[in-house]
């Protein structure tokens, strides 16, 4: 049987890098997928490739610090499949500059996205995964910033952080609900956010696009390779499929060996 046989899954920023890997292979182990998305055209063509591979899929626009918007994305979600089982908080953004540079609106949005965007998430699901008595599996996409620091990062460390205490909490505050709660830690993913990254802190940094790959990005890893999609999606299975309370309040760093624990 596949191991998610059943499941629905409501999955942020889904419409494309590693939301969308992800969701792909829960689909391919039998979870029905909301992919819920900042933009509502990618989000329905990425729902559309999902139901062509046979599994059923919808597309929901969401902004994931609304409040209004991600508890109606939610309830489209269950009118759509009858359940949340299992919530990936994935969206996020990056932006890169010494921190004396940093304006406080920058700020501000950072830590919006990524950790008001995982409450709101998570209480909407927690919320229907009490009323179900069914459970459920919260998993948030933090980063190996959620356990080191780089320069020209400090809201988007500070944020990676959070998301570790929010887990723990809800891991606490959910076991008599079998709720598990944990958190993906990857090394850098060549999406295009960290695209983007590379001639923003060649810039900065005054280094060449290449040394920003090898010398800072890949500069701790054991092969020099980037963590892949496939790679998050993976670690996401095991989370998602976990048949028991043992494994939550964790978090796990899939980064080629940067930073070991």
């Amino acid at each position: 049987m596949a191991r998610l046989e059943g499941k629905v899954a409501y999955i942020t920023g889904a419409a494309s890098g590693i939301g969308k890997e992800i969701a792909v292979e829960f689909a391919r182990e039998g979870a029905r997928i909301i992919i819920a998305d900042l933009n509502k055209q990618a989000a329905d063509a990425a729902a559309a490739d999902i139901e062509k591979a046979g599994s059923k899929a919808i597309g929901v626009a969401v902004d994931v610090v609304d409040e209004a918007q991600v508890d109606a994305s939610v309830q489209a979600g269950i009118k759509a499949f009858g359940n949340i089982d299992i919530l990936i908080s994935n969206a996020g953004i990056q932006i890169v500059h010494p921190i004396e540079e940093f304006s406080y609106a920058e700020w501000k949005k950072l830590l919006a996205i990524h950790l008001d965007g995982a409450f709101l998430t998570t209480r909407a699901c927690v919320r229907r995964m009490i009323a179900s008595k069914k459970g459920g599996s919260i998993i948030y996409m933090g980063s190996v910033h959620s356990k080191e620091a780089s320069v020209l990062k400090a809201p988007y460390v500070t944020a990676k952080h959070g998301l570790i205490g929010l887990a723990k909490t809800v891991a606490k505050e959910g076991a008599r609900h079998n709720i598990r709660a944990n958190v993906i830690c990857p090394g850098f993913v060549r999406t295009p956010l960290v695209e983007k990254q590379i001639p923003e802190q060649a810039k900065t940094l005054g280094i060449s696009e290449d040394d920003v790959v090898k010398k800072v990005m890949l500069k701790e890893t054991v092969d020099g390779e980037f963590t892949t999609t496939a790679d998050v999606a993976q670690v996401a299975l095991l989370f998602a499929s976990f048949p028991s309370n043992a494994l939550t309040g964790q978090s796990l760093v899939v980064s080629h060996g940067w930073f070991m624990q």
